[in-house]
């Protein structure tokens, strides 16, 4: 299955973004309010993205420093060496780079701008759907249908 394919079955599309300036404590309320596990970074409202701010990286500052850092920008916490796909990558790419690079979240770009974001759950539930079509097909050879 194709990334371009993944997306076209997410229940909402596009990517929500933050700005780099945008307080840590208001970009944990977009990941609480939306039940999500990342916001993307943006400086130019969604069309690129400059970083990826996680769960993971607000629990570590905050083990590390405290509430204080709930009040920093997002740009002092968020991952900037982005690792990006595109629409005519496979799920196989896509679970072997977030695999390898211990990340659940990445961007899909295309001519320079990004079109959506693919979690690594996403990713699961396409290879599930295809090899249950897979064992339907090869159920339906065996049974002569």
């Amino acid at each position: 299955m194709l990334v371009h394919q993944i997306l076209k079955s997410k229940a909402k599309s596009g990517v929500l973004t933050v700005s780099p300036s945008t307080k840590v404590a208001a970009a944990a309320a977009i990941l609480a309010e939306n039940k999500i596990g990342s916001v993307v970074v943006s400086g130019d409202g969604g069309k690129s993205a400059v970083g990826i701010l996680s769960e993971r990286d607000i629990v570590r500052e905050l083990a590390a420093s405290g509430g204080a850092c709930l009040e920093k920008p997002v740009s002092a916490y968020m991952t900037t060496e982005l690792v990006t796909c595109t629409s005519e990558n496979s799920a196989q790419d896509l679970l072997t780079m977030m695999t390898e690079g211990r990340f659940r979240h990445m961007p899909v770009v295309e001519d320079g701008a990004m079109v959506g974001l693919v979690t690594l759950g996403d990713v699961v539930k396409a290879q599930l759907s295809e090899l249950a079509m897979e064992k339907e097909a090869l159920q339906g050879m065996i049974m002569g249908h």
